[in-house]
């Protein structure tokens, strides 16, 4: 009396063993593919280097060759790189910025969804900003409390070009002339 094996327990047991083996063939598979791809990109687009503080690293996406080559041409390049101005202080929070700034950048590049000229962002402004008055204090003038309390200054309403000096349509000198023609017609809250 011979039985099927395929109907018996062991041979139940062989059956799982065999789907188990090749789902798991299929994730080491698709797994090692995805991690390949993932560090090829990563060597392709030189993501080591926005681990680092150089500034070149910038400009490694071409949309940033303007703003860096502004940034070699203007003030603030023996003073202040990329990172001092546009990441938070501290560890954690210039590599939670890094983080989040290059996914968006890789994602929208990736998806063709980039605005070209690059435009800073509501949350990447305010980071700015906190570095201007952090790196300027007790540097205001008279017209800083045009547009609100010392709290409320937006420096790069008058100095939008100063850490990107090179294009004149975003100099200081155009934002400021702006600012204090609209000066006489500001409206209080």
């Amino acid at each position: 009396m011979s039985t099927d094996p395929s109907t018996t327990k062991g041979g139940l047991r062989l059956a799982n063993a065999r789907i188990v083996r090749r789902a798991l063939f299929a994730t080491v598979i698709v797994g090692g593919a995805a991690i390949g791809a993932g560090l090829f990109t990563f060597t392709y687009a030189r993501g080591g280097s926005y681990l680092t503080d150089d500034p070149a690293a910038c400009a490694n996406c071409h949309i940033m060759q303007e703003q860096y080559d502004g940034w070699v041409a203007g003030s603030h390049k023996n003073v202040a790189g990329c990172n001092d101005c546009h990441t938070p202080p501290g560890l954690i929070g210039k590599y939670l910025s890094k983080f989040e700034n290059g996914w968006k950048h890789s994602f929208a590049f990736t998806t063709g969804r980039f605005v070209d000229p690059i435009q800073i962002h509501e949350g990447n402004l305010a980071i700015a900003n906190r570095a201007c008055v952090n790196c300027h204090q007790g540097q205001f003038h008279e017209s800083a409390n045009l547009y609100g309390d010392s709290d409320s200054i937006q420096c790069t309403h008058c100095h939008r070009g100063v850490g990107h000096g090179a294009n004149p349509a975003n100099s200081a000198s155009f934002f400021l002339k702006e600012a204090h023609n609209n000066r006489s017609r500001k409206v209080s809250p």
